[in-house]
């Protein structure tokens, strides 16, 4: 389940970078953005545990349902929607609708909301507020994991690093942070959410299945958007391989498997990202030192434009394209 987000998402990262929707638009993440984010995630964590402890766990549980209740039908409805596209008959009556909201008026008039989407768009929404409903009222493990696929799929997609050297830094921050709320506090694993989770006891309980492991969104995310970043500089360099992305997917399958091993093995919840990031920024780097790419690797800015991802068509010029050529 980790690995689909994050390829899928990778993939549609490129797409993303070259969206002229303003719905769409990517949100990048600096190099100051990257230094930070260690900190906000620790006050975040901290808050959260002491509101955990001070006021009841039932409330608590209820808010946090409520805003994964919300986010997670948009965020699912956002994923869908390209593959539902294709179901739709060709005389669909589709219409197109904009969500504006702006602040002041005349030329200080401000745009703070601008969201366009067509009835298609809508039609997503209801079935993922069917699922929406069905997590609400069941708490079902297959609804929670719909909508953290969804949730990790869209950070890989609309989360974007501007260089290779911010990943490191925001890797690297995030390590340290992992590596000391879950083995120097009982921080994490008191209020570590939201989360994948799959049955261990699947076999003998079926869909009843109450034993679960778990693995944060965080460990899925964070990493995606270094793969994600990695894909759209093998783009760049216009070599028609992707060799970069493939390593650090097979870095990133190698780090979780050991995850799961020296968790089976210590019987203790281990930080993922203990042993995610040094295989994802390893294997690669290891690659580039190989093919002495490692400047080329280094300077690559996201202003760059992706042109091809693996496994996506051509598309074919238009005649007005032809004529400006």
């Amino acid at each position: 389940m980790a690995l689909l987000p994050i390829f899928f998402g990778a993939l549609r990262s490129v797409s993303c970078a070259k969206s002229k929707n303003s719905s769409e638009m990517p949100e990048t993440i600096t190099s100051r953005d990257a230094a930070r984010f260690p900190i906000v995630a620790s006050c975040t964590l901290l808050g959260l545990y002491l509101f955990f402890k001070i006021f009841s766990q039932e409330y608590i549980n209820l808010l946090l349902s409520m805003y994964f209740f919300v986010l997670g039908i948009l965020a699912l409805s956002h994923t869908i929607s390209p593959m539902m596209n294709r179901f739709f008959p060709a005389n669909f009556p589709n219409k197109q609708y904009q969500l504006l909201f702006t602040q002041g008026s005349g030329e200080s008039k401000e745009e703070i909301v601008n969201y366009e989407f067509d009835t298609k768009d809508l039609v997503c929404l209801a079935l993922s507020s069917v699922v929406g409903v069905w997590y609400l009222l069941r708490k079902h493990w297959i609804a929670n994991n719909l909508f953290g696929l969804a949730f990790s799929l869209n950070g890989v997609e609309l989360l974007h690093l501007n260089n290779v050297s911010t990943g490191c830094i925001l890797l690297g921050g995030l390590f340290i942070y992992d590596v000391f709320w879950v083995f120097g506090t009982n921080v994490m694993v008191t209020v570590i959410f939201p989360v994948l989770v799959f049955p261990q006891d699947l076999l003998e309980k079926g869909l009843d299945a109450d034993n679960f492991a778990m693995l944060g969104l965080g460990d899925i995310v964070i990493p995606g958007i270094f793969i994600a970043l990695l894909l759209r500089f093998d783009i760049s360099l216009k070599k028609n391989t992707h060799t970069y992305f493939y390593t650090s997917f097979v870095a990133y399958i190698f780090g979780l498997g050991l995850t799961i091993f020296i968790m089976h093995i210590f019987k203790h919840a281990q930080p993922a990202l203990l042993y995610l990031v040094p295989a994802c920024i390893g294997f690669p780097l290891l690659v580039a030192l190989a093919k002495g790419e490692v400047t080329e690797m280094f300077s690559y800015e996201e202003s760059s434009t992706p042109k091809e991802a693996p496994g996506a068509s051509k598309e074919e010029p238009t005649e007005a394209s032809k004529k400006e050529k």
